[in-house]
């Protein structure tokens, strides 16, 4: 029998990391020692009083029933609790936070709570996939926002055509930024709620590297700037921050209102997040944050043995503030997938290439700071082996 799939998985772009594992499988066949510095996945462990309390929850029979879809109201108390401390930002707990099986599941179905077939949403490129996705699946279009150097990888909302403005439905935005490392301060996110004031779009920030900055830089939120609750909701996650990316947790916080839409989709697809797992997200929040400045600590020295190594290689990469990840021009006479292939192929070193996170991603290629200190020194003296 053929079964034959919906129209919105054969809309779906060629998945980048499918590709790049099928060469990746080819050059590993070869007998080549491969250095992976392509996909987002942290390789610290989660701290040990995280796992510890997630132990110790596991074994309450309380904690084996079905949780609630909009999470623990404890979880939810931490998260507003975590909120002021960090951001000065305060938050009702019942209505202003909801508890996500991680941020992407929570970045996927808002669409659904908010978009009609053929609504329009503003979706940063390049970018995280799921922004354009979710809005796929919804059943909406997605106009594209360039991210380019010119601009700091801010979107350029002057661009935006009126027409455009006011048919649009939601916009995404994310920062710091994944792929870019971008930063966005204060006056970008005062031109954006003004932006959604005048237009009349609900605002959505995917802030799932806040926690990641370098060199003593603080990344702020959304939320900080004065009106941003009116407008627009954050996304977080414990992925990055307490290398808890298999855990499976994250939260939306800010309008009640979007939050209550979002909140309706998921009492009916999901049942929300298991509740030992809540209980190491509170331990998580709550805990000695020494294991987050540690972790910090870790991507600066990486950080700063890769930049110097592919400087010296003749690569000019865009110095991050924030994120694990470095984006980097591809040499002259390179396209994306071209240079990343040569670095695979020639010396076993897995990067993205920036074109499949969308067209002006074309010309970069993605580092991520994912393995440790001494294999990224290892992948730079390979890069500066080669002649390109």
């Amino acid at each position: 029998m053929a079964f034959e799939k919906a129209e919105r998985l054969k809309q779906l772009p060629p998945y980048l990391f499918k590709e790049i594992d099928r060469l990746k499988a080819e050059v590993i066949a070869r007998g080549v020692d491969v250095i992976n510095l392509g996909v987002g996945d942290p390789d610290l462990p989660t701290p040990k009083h995280i796992i510890e309390k997630l132990e110790d929850a596991a074994q309450d029979p309380s904690n084996h029933q079905y949780p609630s879809y909009s999470g623990m109201n404890d979880f939810r108390v931490s998260v507003a609790g975590w909120y002021q401390r960090r951001f000065g930002v305060e938050l009702d707990p019942l209505s202003e936070v909801i508890t996500l099986i991680g941020s992407k599941e929570g970045i996927a179905h808002l669409p659904l709570a908010f978009i009609n077939p053929g609504d329009l949403a503003l979706v940063p490129t390049p970018a995280y996939p799921v922004y354009h996705v979710g809005t796929m699946f919804a059943g909406g279009e997605s106009y594209f926002m360039p991210l380019v150097r010119e601009n700091r990888f801010l979107p350029d909302l002057d661009a935006i055509p009126p027409d455009i403005a006011r048919r649009a439905k939601l916009m995404f935005i994310n920062y710091p930024n994944n792929p870019t490392g971008a930063t966005a301060e204060r006056d970008f996110y005062e031109k954006v709620i003004e932006f959604a004031r005048q237009y009349d779009v609900m605002i959505c920030h995917d802030a799932a590297y806040t926690e990641m900055g370098f060199g003593g830089y603080t990344p702020m939120s959304f939320l900080e700037v004065p009106g941003a609750k009116k407008v627009g909701i954050e996304f977080h996650s414990l992925s990055k921050t307490y290398n808890m990316t298999g855990w499976r947790l994250g939260f939306a916080v800010g309008n009640a209102e979007i939050l209550d839409g979002l909140g309706q989709v998921k009492s009916n697809i999901d049942s929300g997040a298991f509740n030992a797992v809540q209980y190491a997200g509170i331990a998580a929040l709550e805990g000695d944050q020494s294991c987050v400045h540690e972790m910090q600590s870790i991507y600066q020295e990486r950080l700063n043995v890769l930049i110097a190594g592919i400087q010296k290689a003749g690569l000019q990469p865009e110095i991050p503030k924030a994120t694990f990840y470095v984006w980097c021009p591809t040499p002259p006479g390179y396209s994306s997938k071209d240079f990343s292939a040569l670095l695979l192929g020639k010396a076993g070193i897995v990067t993205t290439p920036g074109s499949g996170f969308g067209e002006p991603g074309e010309g970069y290629f993605r580092i991520a700071l994912t393995v440790s200190k001494e294999r990224i020194q290892e992948a730079v003296e390979r890069i500066q082996k080669l002649s390109f």
